[in-house]
C-alpha cells in the first residue's frame, strides 16, 4: 500500500495526514517528502496525523523521529495524532511517547501547539 500525504497550513503549523504502511518501502520517500514540505513552507511546527495508518515498522519510527530532531534542533515544535492501537503500542515499545507529544485527534494537537507557541 501506498502512503499519502495531505497538508494544510494552519497558520505556522504543517499538518500531514499520512495513509496506509509506513514501512522500509515507503519511508524514504515520506520523510523526503516531509522536509521538502518543511523547507518550502518554512514553519516552525509540524503535526503528524497518523490515523491512516494500518502498519508501522522501525523505519516508520526513524522517520518521525528523525522529523522530531530536524524540527526540534530548528527551536520547533512537532506532535502525532491519531494513532492507531497497534502503532501506539510500538511507540509505547519505543519510548517514543517519554519524548514527543500524542494526541487523539488532528484538532486537538494542533491547538496544544498553537498554545504552546503563544
Amino acid at each position: 500500500m501506498r502512503v499519502d500525504i495531505r497538508q494544510t497550513h494552519r497558520g505556522s503549523i504543517l499538518v500531514a495526514a499520512l495513509e496506509g504502511e509506513l514501512d522500509d518501502h515507503e519511508a524514504a520517500a515520506v520523510r523526503d517528502l516531509l522536509d521538502q514540505k518543511l523547507l518550502d513552507m518554512r514553519v516552525p511546527c509540524l503535526v503528524l496525523d497518523l490515523s491512516g495508518v494500518t502498519f508501522m515498522d522501525s523505519a516508520g519510527l526513524g522517520v518521525i523521529l528523525g522529523r522530531y530532531k530536524k524540527i526540534t534542533a530548528k527551536n520547533g515544535k512537532m506532535s502525532v495524532a491519531g494513532v492507531t492501537k497497534p502503532v501506539d503500542r510500538l511507540f509505547e515499545i519505543s519510548g517514543i511517547k517519554k519524548i514527543m507529544n500524542v494526541y487523539q485527534t488532528r484538532d486537538a494537537a494542533v491547538r496544544a501547539l498553537k498554545e504552546e507557541m503563544q
